[in-house]
Protein backbone atom coordinates (compact mmCIF):
# COMPACT_ATOMS: atom_id res chain seq x y z
CA UNK A 1 0.00 0.00 0.00
CA UNK A 2 2.91 2.28 -0.08
CA UNK A 3 1.70 4.29 -3.14
CA UNK A 4 -1.32 5.42 -1.58
CA UNK A 5 -1.19 9.24 -1.70
CA UNK A 6 -2.77 12.00 -0.38
CA UNK A 7 -0.44 14.71 -1.81
CA UNK A 8 -2.52 17.94 -2.78
CA UNK A 9 -5.87 16.64 -1.74
CA UNK A 10 -8.33 18.28 0.51
CA UNK A 11 -8.89 15.93 3.47
CA UNK A 12 -11.78 16.60 6.03
CA UNK A 13 -11.08 14.30 9.13
CA UNK A 14 -14.00 14.63 11.49
CA UNK A 15 -13.89 14.54 15.15
CA UNK A 16 -11.00 15.85 16.86
CA UNK A 17 -10.05 12.99 19.84
CA UNK A 18 -6.58 11.76 19.63
CA UNK A 19 -7.36 9.48 16.66
CA UNK A 20 -8.37 12.39 14.54
CA UNK A 21 -5.89 14.43 15.83
CA UNK A 22 -3.22 12.04 14.83
CA UNK A 23 -5.15 11.34 11.49
CA UNK A 24 -5.06 15.22 10.38
CA UNK A 25 -1.11 15.42 12.01
CA UNK A 26 0.08 12.63 10.00
CA UNK A 27 -1.94 14.18 6.51
CA UNK A 28 -0.27 17.17 6.31
CA UNK A 29 3.21 15.33 6.57
CA UNK A 30 1.80 13.58 3.76
CA UNK A 31 1.01 16.24 1.56
CA UNK A 32 -2.72 16.53 2.46
CA UNK A 33 -4.72 20.15 2.44
CA UNK A 34 -6.02 18.93 5.94
CA UNK A 35 -9.59 20.12 7.72
CA UNK A 36 -10.19 19.06 11.14
CA UNK A 37 -13.97 19.51 11.72
CA UNK A 38 -15.56 18.69 15.27
CA UNK A 39 -18.70 19.90 17.26
CA UNK A 40 -16.65 21.36 20.19
CA UNK A 41 -15.70 24.69 19.92
CA UNK A 42 -12.40 24.05 21.01
CA UNK A 43 -9.64 21.39 21.63
CA UNK A 44 -6.55 21.18 23.66
CA UNK A 45 -4.77 20.38 19.86
CA UNK A 46 -5.39 23.93 18.31
CA UNK A 47 -2.05 25.58 18.08
CA UNK A 48 -0.23 22.52 17.14
CA UNK A 49 -2.30 21.67 14.45
CA UNK A 50 -2.66 25.03 12.76
CA UNK A 51 1.26 25.25 13.10
CA UNK A 52 1.49 22.09 11.30
CA UNK A 53 -0.88 23.66 8.48
CA UNK A 54 -4.04 21.95 9.46
CA UNK A 55 -7.45 23.90 9.30
CA UNK A 56 -9.79 23.77 12.21
CA UNK A 57 -13.66 23.74 11.09
CA UNK A 58 -14.69 23.73 15.00
CA UNK A 59 -18.31 24.28 17.21
CA UNK A 60 -19.79 21.96 14.13
CA UNK A 61 -19.29 21.04 10.69
CA UNK A 62 -19.95 24.02 8.59
CA UNK A 63 -20.77 24.46 4.77
CA UNK A 64 -18.32 22.65 2.28
CA UNK A 65 -16.29 20.94 4.95
CA UNK A 66 -17.68 17.81 3.27
CA UNK A 67 -18.41 18.87 0.02
CA UNK A 68 -15.23 19.97 -1.48
CA UNK A 69 -13.33 17.13 0.06
CA UNK A 70 -11.79 14.26 -2.10
CA UNK A 71 -11.47 12.05 1.17
CA UNK A 72 -13.36 12.32 4.33
CA UNK A 73 -10.88 10.21 7.56
CA UNK A 74 -13.62 9.41 10.81
CA UNK A 75 -12.77 9.09 13.77
CA UNK A 76 -13.37 5.93 15.71
CA UNK A 77 -16.52 7.73 18.10
CA UNK A 78 -17.78 9.55 14.77
CA UNK A 79 -21.02 7.09 13.01
CA UNK A 80 -20.41 6.58 9.22
CA UNK A 81 -24.16 6.81 8.76
CA UNK A 82 -24.26 10.33 9.94
CA UNK A 83 -26.05 12.19 7.07
CA UNK A 84 -23.69 14.73 5.93
CA UNK A 85 -21.10 11.91 5.74
CA UNK A 86 -23.36 9.49 3.93
CA UNK A 87 -24.28 11.81 1.43
CA UNK A 88 -20.43 12.56 0.51
CA UNK A 89 -20.49 8.49 0.22
CA UNK A 90 -23.12 8.51 -2.48
CA UNK A 91 -21.33 11.56 -4.18
CA UNK A 92 -18.60 9.09 -4.64
CA UNK A 93 -16.17 10.53 -1.99
CA UNK A 94 -14.11 8.14 -0.52
CA UNK A 95 -15.02 7.51 3.33
CA UNK A 96 -11.96 5.47 5.72
CA UNK A 97 -11.49 5.30 9.31
CA UNK A 98 -8.16 6.58 10.71
CA UNK A 99 -6.95 3.09 11.56
CA UNK A 100 -7.70 2.55 7.57
CA UNK A 101 -5.55 5.39 6.75
CA UNK A 102 -2.79 5.02 8.75
CA UNK A 103 -2.20 0.99 8.35
CA UNK A 104 -1.88 1.85 4.32
CA UNK A 105 1.39 3.80 5.20
CA UNK A 106 2.70 0.85 7.33
CA UNK A 107 6.16 -0.72 6.57
CA UNK A 108 6.11 -3.24 9.54
CA UNK A 109 3.08 -5.79 10.42
CA UNK A 110 -0.30 -5.72 12.65
CA UNK A 111 -1.06 -7.34 15.32
CA UNK A 112 -4.86 -6.60 15.70
CA UNK A 113 -6.13 -7.24 18.83
CA UNK A 114 -10.22 -7.11 19.30
CA UNK A 115 -12.95 -8.51 21.75
CA UNK A 116 -16.34 -7.19 23.69
CA UNK A 117 -13.54 -7.60 26.44
CA UNK A 118 -10.26 -7.97 27.34
CA UNK A 119 -8.59 -6.02 24.01
CA UNK A 120 -6.68 -3.71 26.82
CA UNK A 121 -5.32 -5.94 28.77
CA UNK A 122 -4.30 -8.58 26.24
CA UNK A 123 -3.13 -5.40 23.51
CA UNK A 124 -0.57 -4.21 26.39
CA UNK A 125 0.32 -7.53 27.35
CA UNK A 126 1.00 -8.61 24.03
CA UNK A 127 3.47 -5.84 23.73
CA UNK A 128 5.21 -6.71 26.81
CA UNK A 129 5.84 -9.99 25.60
CA UNK A 130 7.49 -9.31 22.02
CA UNK A 131 9.54 -6.63 23.98
CA UNK A 132 10.65 -8.82 26.51
CA UNK A 133 11.27 -11.31 23.26
CA UNK A 134 13.55 -8.77 21.47
CA UNK A 135 11.28 -7.89 18.86
CA UNK A 136 10.72 -4.02 18.27
CA UNK A 137 6.87 -3.30 19.47
CA UNK A 138 4.93 -0.78 19.35
CA UNK A 139 1.31 -0.54 20.78
CA UNK A 140 -1.64 1.50 20.55
CA UNK A 141 -4.78 1.90 18.46
CA UNK A 142 -7.35 2.34 20.11
CA UNK A 143 -5.45 2.40 23.39
CA UNK A 144 -2.94 4.67 24.22
CA UNK A 145 -0.85 5.60 20.74
CA UNK A 146 -2.98 5.77 18.05
CA UNK A 147 -2.11 4.33 14.60
CA UNK A 148 -1.65 7.47 12.92
CA UNK A 149 1.13 8.19 15.46
CA UNK A 150 2.94 4.98 14.59
CA UNK A 151 3.49 5.87 11.30
CA UNK A 152 6.64 7.80 11.02
CA UNK A 153 8.39 5.51 12.93
CA UNK A 154 7.53 1.62 11.12
CA UNK A 155 9.84 -0.23 10.11
CA UNK A 156 10.43 -3.58 8.55
CA UNK A 157 10.83 -5.03 11.85
CA UNK A 158 8.37 -3.29 13.88
CA UNK A 159 5.39 -5.19 14.72
CA UNK A 160 2.24 -2.98 15.44
CA UNK A 161 -0.01 -3.77 18.34
CA UNK A 162 -2.79 -2.68 17.87
CA UNK A 163 -6.45 -2.67 19.55
CA UNK A 164 -9.08 -2.27 17.68
CA UNK A 165 -12.85 -1.65 18.49
CA UNK A 166 -16.07 -2.22 16.25
CA UNK A 167 -15.97 1.44 15.61
CA UNK A 168 -12.51 1.68 13.96
CA UNK A 169 -13.39 -1.97 12.04
CA UNK A 170 -16.59 -0.86 10.45
CA UNK A 171 -14.57 1.77 8.16
CA UNK A 172 -11.74 -0.27 7.16
CA UNK A 173 -11.12 -1.49 3.76
CA UNK A 174 -7.65 -3.01 2.59
CA UNK A 175 -6.83 -3.01 6.59
CA UNK A 176 -4.43 -6.50 6.95
CA UNK A 177 -3.39 -7.73 10.32
CA UNK A 178 -0.33 -10.57 10.15
CA UNK A 179 -2.24 -11.50 13.22
CA UNK A 180 -6.14 -10.90 14.05
CA UNK A 181 -6.85 -12.28 17.90
CA UNK A 182 -10.63 -12.04 18.49
CA UNK A 183 -10.77 -12.80 22.24
CA UNK A 184 -14.70 -13.28 22.78
CA UNK A 185 -18.16 -11.77 21.28
CA UNK A 186 -21.32 -10.73 23.15
CA UNK A 187 -23.91 -8.36 22.71
CA UNK A 188 -22.34 -4.64 22.75
CA UNK A 189 -22.51 -0.78 21.36
CA UNK A 190 -26.16 -1.63 20.20
CA UNK A 191 -27.04 1.70 20.97
CA UNK A 192 -24.37 2.32 17.43
CA UNK A 193 -24.83 -1.04 15.61
CA UNK A 194 -28.25 -1.32 16.03
CA UNK A 195 -28.25 -5.41 15.76
CA UNK A 196 -25.77 -8.13 16.94
CA UNK A 197 -25.32 -8.86 13.58
CA UNK A 198 -24.54 -5.99 12.60
CA UNK A 199 -22.01 -5.63 15.64
CA UNK A 200 -20.58 -8.84 14.96
CA UNK A 201 -19.58 -7.99 11.20
CA UNK A 202 -17.88 -5.12 12.23
CA UNK A 203 -15.49 -7.47 14.44
CA UNK A 204 -15.21 -10.17 11.86
CA UNK A 205 -13.87 -7.43 9.30
CA UNK A 206 -10.56 -7.98 10.92
CA UNK A 207 -10.16 -11.55 8.83
CA UNK A 208 -11.12 -9.47 5.81
CA UNK A 209 -8.07 -9.75 3.96
CA UNK A 210 -6.35 -12.01 5.77
CA UNK A 211 -4.25 -14.19 3.46
CA UNK A 212 -3.06 -17.61 4.06
CA UNK A 213 0.29 -16.87 5.70
CA UNK A 214 -1.62 -14.98 8.20
CA UNK A 215 -2.53 -16.05 11.53
CA UNK A 216 -5.83 -15.57 13.60
CA UNK A 217 -5.78 -16.21 16.97
CA UNK A 218 -9.26 -17.21 18.74
CA UNK A 219 -11.20 -17.83 22.00
CA UNK A 220 -12.31 -21.96 21.22
CA UNK A 221 -13.97 -21.80 24.46
CA UNK A 222 -16.80 -18.96 22.31
CA UNK A 223 -18.57 -20.09 19.62
CA UNK A 224 -19.62 -17.28 18.10
CA UNK A 225 -15.80 -16.55 17.91
CA UNK A 226 -15.31 -19.74 16.22
CA UNK A 227 -17.78 -19.03 13.74
CA UNK A 228 -16.61 -15.37 12.82
CA UNK A 229 -13.23 -16.71 12.43
CA UNK A 230 -14.21 -19.07 9.61
CA UNK A 231 -14.28 -15.98 7.72
CA UNK A 232 -10.29 -15.72 7.71
CA UNK A 233 -8.34 -17.51 5.19
CA UNK A 234 -5.40 -17.59 7.67
CA UNK A 235 -4.11 -20.17 9.81
CA UNK A 236 -5.50 -20.75 13.15
CA UNK A 237 -4.06 -21.06 16.74
CA UNK A 238 -7.08 -21.37 19.01
CA UNK A 239 -6.91 -21.26 22.83
CA UNK A 240 -9.21 -22.68 25.19
CA UNK A 241 -9.20 -22.62 28.90
CA UNK A 242 -12.44 -24.80 29.27
CA UNK A 243 -11.39 -27.83 27.33
CA UNK A 244 -8.34 -29.83 26.06
CA UNK A 245 -7.14 -28.72 22.65
CA UNK A 246 -5.92 -31.21 20.15
CA UNK A 247 -3.94 -28.46 18.46
CA UNK A 248 -3.30 -25.16 19.92
CA UNK A 249 -3.20 -23.03 23.33
CA UNK A 250 -4.88 -24.53 26.26
CA UNK A 251 -4.23 -25.43 30.00
CA UNK A 252 -2.93 -28.64 31.25
CA UNK A 253 -2.53 -28.81 34.99
CA UNK A 254 -1.24 -25.80 36.06
CA UNK A 255 0.69 -24.36 33.30
CA UNK A 256 -0.17 -23.04 29.90
CA UNK A 257 0.61 -24.77 26.75
CA UNK A 258 0.62 -25.14 22.87
CA UNK A 259 -0.14 -28.16 21.10
CA UNK A 260 1.44 -28.38 17.91
CA UNK A 261 1.20 -32.08 15.79
CA UNK A 262 0.77 -33.70 19.34
CA UNK A 263 4.00 -32.27 21.18
CA UNK A 264 3.38 -30.15 23.95
CA UNK A 265 5.28 -26.74 24.66
CA UNK A 266 5.44 -25.45 28.24
CA UNK A 267 4.63 -21.68 27.84
CA UNK A 268 3.50 -20.36 31.21
CA UNK A 269 2.88 -21.68 34.76
CA UNK A 270 -0.57 -20.19 35.97
CA UNK A 271 1.36 -19.31 39.17
CA UNK A 272 3.41 -16.29 37.30
CA UNK A 273 -0.19 -14.99 36.13
CA UNK A 274 -0.44 -11.46 38.51
CA UNK A 275 -4.14 -10.86 37.25
CA UNK A 276 -7.12 -11.57 39.23
CA UNK A 277 -10.17 -13.04 37.84
CA UNK A 278 -10.53 -16.53 36.11
CA UNK A 279 -11.56 -14.39 32.90
CA UNK A 280 -7.91 -12.68 32.82
CA UNK A 281 -6.55 -15.64 32.42
CA UNK A 282 -7.95 -15.96 29.21
CA UNK A 283 -6.44 -12.54 27.98
CA UNK A 284 -3.04 -13.96 29.66
CA UNK A 285 -3.19 -17.17 27.00
CA UNK A 286 -4.19 -15.10 24.08
CA UNK A 287 -1.07 -13.15 24.00
CA UNK A 288 1.14 -16.04 24.94
CA UNK A 289 -0.43 -17.41 21.75
CA UNK A 290 1.07 -14.44 19.79
CA UNK A 291 4.19 -14.36 21.44
CA UNK A 292 4.37 -18.09 20.74
CA UNK A 293 3.78 -17.16 17.05
CA UNK A 294 6.12 -14.57 17.01
CA UNK A 295 8.76 -17.04 18.30
CA UNK A 296 9.02 -15.45 21.86
CA UNK A 297 10.53 -18.09 23.68
CA UNK A 298 8.96 -19.26 27.29
CA UNK A 299 11.21 -17.50 29.73
CA UNK A 300 10.35 -14.25 28.31
CA UNK A 301 6.77 -14.71 27.83
CA UNK A 302 7.22 -16.25 31.90
CA UNK A 303 9.30 -13.06 32.68
CA UNK A 304 6.59 -10.45 30.76
CA UNK A 305 3.90 -12.47 32.85
CA UNK A 306 5.20 -12.18 35.53
CA UNK A 307 5.79 -8.54 35.60
CA UNK A 308 2.49 -6.94 34.37
CA UNK A 309 -0.37 -6.25 37.44
CA UNK A 310 -3.17 -5.19 35.22
CA UNK A 311 -4.25 -1.88 33.44
CA UNK A 312 -6.01 0.90 35.78
CA UNK A 313 -9.96 0.54 35.70
CA UNK A 314 -9.43 -3.11 34.73
CA UNK A 315 -10.01 -5.08 38.25
CA UNK A 316 -7.77 -2.92 39.98
CA UNK A 317 -7.60 -3.39 43.70
CA UNK A 318 -8.31 -0.01 45.11
CA UNK A 319 -7.52 -1.19 48.88
CA UNK A 320 -9.65 -1.81 51.92
CA UNK A 321 -11.35 -0.18 54.86
CA UNK A 322 -12.38 -1.79 57.72
CA UNK A 323 -12.36 -5.95 56.18
CA UNK A 324 -14.19 -3.95 52.35
CA UNK A 325 -12.18 -4.90 49.60
CA UNK A 326 -12.73 -2.27 46.65
CA UNK A 327 -12.44 -3.67 42.95
CA UNK A 328 -12.30 -0.45 40.30
CA UNK A 329 -13.33 -2.78 37.16
CA UNK A 330 -14.88 0.64 35.15
CA UNK A 331 -13.68 -0.99 31.88
CA UNK A 332 -16.55 -3.37 32.19
CA UNK A 333 -18.80 -1.25 29.84
CA UNK A 334 -21.18 -3.94 28.30
CA UNK A 335 -22.95 -6.60 30.22
CA UNK A 336 -20.38 -9.86 29.57
CA UNK A 337 -17.53 -7.99 31.13
CA UNK A 338 -19.61 -7.40 33.99
CA UNK A 339 -20.68 -10.78 34.62
CA UNK A 340 -17.15 -12.21 34.15
CA UNK A 341 -16.12 -9.08 36.61
CA UNK A 342 -18.85 -10.37 39.44
CA UNK A 343 -18.21 -14.25 38.84
CA UNK A 344 -14.58 -13.27 40.05
CA UNK A 345 -15.76 -13.56 43.80
CA UNK A 346 -16.96 -16.23 45.72
CA UNK A 347 -19.80 -14.10 47.79
CA UNK A 348 -20.89 -11.21 49.85
CA UNK A 349 -20.10 -8.55 46.78
CA UNK A 350 -22.29 -5.38 46.20
CA UNK A 351 -22.05 -4.34 42.93
CA UNK A 352 -22.27 -0.50 41.51
CA UNK A 353 -23.98 -0.80 38.16
CA UNK A 354 -24.86 1.63 35.73
CA UNK A 355 -24.23 4.30 33.54
CA UNK A 356 -25.88 4.69 30.15
CA UNK A 357 -27.25 1.64 28.57
CA UNK A 358 -25.45 0.28 25.32
CA UNK A 359 -27.65 -2.93 24.91
CA UNK A 360 -28.56 -6.18 25.68
CA UNK A 361 -30.20 -6.90 29.05
CA UNK A 362 -29.23 -7.01 32.68
CA UNK A 363 -31.76 -9.84 33.37
CA UNK A 364 -28.05 -11.70 31.67
CA UNK A 365 -26.73 -11.06 35.00
CA UNK A 366 -29.17 -13.05 37.46
CA UNK A 367 -27.04 -15.99 37.33
CA UNK A 368 -23.61 -14.26 38.47
CA UNK A 369 -25.71 -12.33 40.73
CA UNK A 370 -27.37 -15.27 42.65
CA UNK A 371 -26.38 -16.49 45.64
CA UNK A 372 -23.24 -14.33 45.38
CA UNK A 373 -23.98 -10.47 45.32
CA UNK A 374 -25.37 -9.17 48.58
CA UNK A 375 -26.83 -5.97 46.78
CA UNK A 376 -26.77 -4.14 43.66
CA UNK A 377 -26.20 0.24 43.45
CA UNK A 378 -27.32 1.25 40.97
CA UNK A 379 -26.32 4.38 38.91
CA UNK A 380 -27.41 6.53 35.87
CA UNK A 381 -29.47 6.61 33.05
CA UNK A 382 -29.87 2.90 33.63
CA UNK A 383 -31.35 2.75 36.95
CA UNK A 384 -34.51 1.46 35.95
CA UNK A 385 -33.73 -1.25 33.91
CA UNK A 386 -31.78 -2.35 37.00
CA UNK A 387 -34.50 -2.07 39.51
CA UNK A 388 -36.68 -4.24 37.06
CA UNK A 389 -34.52 -6.75 36.00
CA UNK A 390 -32.17 -7.57 39.36
CA UNK A 391 -34.78 -5.87 42.30
CA UNK A 392 -36.71 -9.76 42.85
CA UNK A 393 -33.20 -11.54 43.33
CA UNK A 394 -31.24 -8.54 45.71
CA UNK A 395 -31.91 -5.28 46.98
CA UNK A 396 -31.38 -2.50 44.53
CA UNK A 397 -30.36 0.68 45.61
CA UNK A 398 -30.29 4.09 43.52
CA UNK A 399 -27.33 6.60 44.02
CA UNK A 400 -27.34 9.85 42.61
CA UNK A 401 -23.14 10.10 42.58
CA UNK A 402 -20.30 8.12 42.72
CA UNK A 403 -19.71 9.16 46.06
CA UNK A 404 -23.19 8.36 47.21
CA UNK A 405 -23.00 5.02 45.61
CA UNK A 406 -19.50 4.16 47.08
CA UNK A 407 -21.21 4.95 50.62
CA UNK A 408 -23.93 2.96 50.31
CA UNK A 409 -21.82 -0.28 48.94
CA UNK A 410 -19.97 0.43 51.76
CA UNK A 411 -22.69 0.32 54.05
CA UNK A 412 -24.24 -3.49 52.59
CA UNK A 413 -20.35 -5.26 52.13
CA UNK A 414 -19.56 -4.77 55.57
CA UNK A 415 -18.06 -6.62 57.45
CA UNK A 416 -15.68 -8.31 55.27
CA UNK A 417 -17.17 -8.27 51.43
CA UNK A 418 -15.93 -6.69 48.42
CA UNK A 419 -17.55 -3.34 46.80
CA UNK A 420 -17.00 -4.30 42.55
CA UNK A 421 -17.33 -0.82 39.94
CA UNK A 422 -18.35 -3.24 37.14
CA UNK A 423 -20.75 -0.54 35.49
CA UNK A 424 -22.15 -2.90 32.21
CA UNK A 425 -22.89 0.26 30.45
CA UNK A 426 -20.96 3.63 29.37
CA UNK A 427 -20.28 6.47 31.32
CA UNK A 428 -21.33 9.72 29.28
CA UNK A 429 -24.78 10.19 31.36
CA UNK A 430 -22.26 11.07 34.24
CA UNK A 431 -18.83 11.11 33.63
CA UNK A 432 -16.25 11.92 30.49
CA UNK A 433 -15.80 8.82 30.33
CA UNK A 434 -14.57 5.40 31.65
CA UNK A 435 -11.24 6.58 33.22
CA UNK A 436 -13.16 9.75 34.52
CA UNK A 437 -15.80 7.01 36.16
CA UNK A 438 -13.01 4.99 37.71
CA UNK A 439 -11.15 8.00 39.63
CA UNK A 440 -14.19 9.35 40.76
CA UNK A 441 -14.57 5.90 42.33
CA UNK A 442 -10.97 5.92 43.70
CA UNK A 443 -11.37 9.18 45.07
CA UNK A 444 -14.69 8.02 46.73
CA UNK A 445 -12.99 5.46 47.97
CA UNK A 446 -10.17 7.30 50.14
CA UNK A 447 -12.80 9.84 50.97
CA UNK A 448 -14.39 6.99 52.98
CA UNK A 449 -10.78 6.06 54.18
CA UNK A 450 -10.29 9.79 55.80
CA UNK A 451 -13.15 9.67 57.20
CA UNK A 452 -12.86 6.63 59.72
Amino acid sequence: MQSFSVAAKRVTVVGAARSGVAAAALLARRGAQVTLTDLRPEIDAAEGLRNAGVELALGGHPSGVFERADLIVLSPGVPGSQPLIADARQRGVPVMGEIELASRWLKGKVIAITGTKGKSTTTTLTGRVLQAGGRRAIVGGNIGLPLSAQVDASTPETLHVVEVSSFQLEETDTFHPWIAVLLNLSADHLDRHGTREAYAAAKARIFANQAADDWTVVNADDPAVLALADRSAARRLPFAMDRAMAEGVSLVGDTIVRTVNGRQTPLVPVSAVQLPGRHLLADVMAAAAVGSIAGVASPALVTAVESFRGLEHAMESVGAVDGVRFINDSKATNIEAARRAIESFDDRVVVILGGRFKGGSFRDLREAVSGRVAAVVAIGDARPLIRESLSDLVPVRDATSMEDAVTQAFAAARPRGVVLLAPACASFDMFVDYADRGRRFKAAVKQLTTRR
